[in-house]
């Protein structure tokens, strides 16, 4: 497998190390947390530009020497940028400006890696109190007109032996050099140079993936502020039975993102499942029953909650379950928790898998295979989280399907990568008359490569509503 073979350094790992299955570390679930202080928007690009400049001089390394590329080229045009690119633009760029590529080259040894903007501008953080060139402009209109020939002529100068661009038939976020950028490239390129070029998502996958320790650090109070969010709209204060919609939720929570000066990467749901609504056997059902129209929150309904936040450029993806207490009841039937904790032996069994330098689909054969000799019904279909939502590399599992042959299961795992460990168990209700019910879980968590850490808790208890006015 491409770059499990390197050194140990900073943020690399050694693979004899953590060839083994995944131990899972977890901090107590937080019951009604209150949400954190939130940075200014000038003290957000401050951290980010930080953490962006400890990136390229860190994380770039490691992955070129890991594909053994001398080369790197990236290609973006404004408004229509390579989705990595984005990602390598200081906090006061909102978008690629005109025609910016972005050229890494690899030294070797010491010397280490060369970054150039082959673009009118360079690339810059510029903070209150300095400014940090992060990519050198290295072409002058002025001199050389033809922007497409100064990139050969960078090619040329640095005869570099394998060179790496954005092109994947099956990643993505891989996939982000255009097909326009991609003919121009090959046309100024002299034929040789043509030859040496390498269409692929890896680096592209490695960078997105692999988190610093400073994103880790900072990554459970992201899932906090998610987390307080969840905990006030599955609440007396935001639900009164008989009265409050799923609709209302779901916007009261859009207008709480908005409050706060945070975003979305997605439409919330909130979607019920209630005894007399019928078993639900398949999972594109329980996908239809999230999209149906706005329906009153009653007693006696079980919630289920989708919901994400982005704040300082990384994504959480948390689901959540609560239950509408009937009158008289101070608790939950014991089968909805008997089918939570089915959901959370479901988990046990995807992170106990877990295990560096396997692929998606094997860890997905191993978890199922293991779930299903214990007596489960389970789907599995988690994927990374970070820069993006459905962030890059290989999904463990997809909903619709639980194959192990899946073309996008084939990338392996890699230490310091996030997670949304996101599945379902189906649970037959004995005080619903047996009827099937699905419990979705979905928590955040962080591989270090020998464990897989929830990084702000599960929930292993139904959080319960309508105790108030009763």
């Amino acid at each position: 497998m491409r770059g499990l073979a390197i050194a140990c350094a900073t943020i690399t790992f050694c693979l004899g190390s953590v060839l083994h299955a995944a131990e899972t570390r977890e901090t107590p679930w937080p019951v009604n947390p209150e949400t954190p202080d939130i940075l200014s928007m000038r003290e957000r690009a401050a951290l980010r530009d930080q953490w962006l400049k400890k990136r390229l001089d860190t994380v770039v390394p490691q992955i070129m020497r890991e594909a053994d590329a001398d080369m790197w080229i990236l290609i973006a045009r404004e408004y229509n940028e390579d989705p990595v690119v984005r990602t390598m633009l200081p906090a006061t760029w909102l978008n690629a400006r005109r025609r910016t590529v972005l050229i890494f080259h690899d030294r070797g040894g010491e010397a280490g890696v060369e970054r150039l903007a082959v673009s009118r501008y360079s690339i810059d953080a510029r903070g209150d109190a300095e400014t940090t060139a992060l990519f050198p402009a290295a072409w002058n209109p002025e001199e050389e007109p033809d922007q497409w020939k100064r990139i050969a002529d960078i090619v040329e100068e640095r005869d570099p032996k394998k060179i790496i661009v954005n092109v994947d038939r099956v990643d993505a976020l891989g996939d982000g050099m255009s097909a326009s950028q991609s003919r121009g490239l090959r046309d100024a390129l002299p034929a040789k140079y043509r030859k040496r070029i390498e269409e692929t998502g890896f680096l592209a996958t490695r960078w997105l993936e692999t988190r610093i320790k400073e994103e880790r650090e900072r990554y459970p109070g992201l899932v906090r502020i998610a987390r307080s969010i969840i905990a006030e709209a599955f609440s007396d204060r935001t639900i009164t039975p008989g009265e409050t919609t799923t609709q209302d939720v779901v916007w009261w929570m859009r207008q709480r993102v908005q409050d706060l000066g945070l975003a979305t990467w997605f439409h919330p749901s909130v979607s019920i499942q209630r005894a007399d609504g019928g078993p639900l056997k398949k999972e594109s059902e329980v996908q239809a029953a999230a999209r149906k129209a706005d329906q009153t929150i009653r007693r006696g309904d079980f919630l289920h909650l989708d919901f994400g936040v982005t704040y300082l450029g990384l994504n959480t993806d948390t689901q959540h379950h609560a239950y509408v207490l009937k009158d008289g009841e101070s608790d939950a039937p014991q089968g909805l928790k008997d089918g939570l904790a089915a959901a959370n032996r479901v988990q046990d069994h995807l992170t106990a898998a877990f295990e560096a330098g396997l692929t998606s689909n094997e860890i997905l054969k191993t978890a199922r295979e293991a779930a299903l000799a214990d007596g489960l019904r389970p789907s599995i279909y988690s994927h990374q989280i970070g820069f993006h939502g459905h962030a890059a590399g290989s999904p463990i599992g997809w909903w619709d399907d639980q194959g192990y042959d899946h073309p996008n299961g084939t990338h392996p795992l890699y230490p310091h990568t996030t997670w949304a460990i996101e599945l379902n168990a189906t649970y037959s209700v004995p005080e619903w008359g047996g009827q099937d019910v699905v419990f979705k879980a979905e928590e955040d968590a962080y591989f270090d490569g020998a464990t897989v850490a929830y990084m702000d808790g599960r929930q292993k208890t139904l959080t319960l509503i309508g105790a108030k006015g009763r």
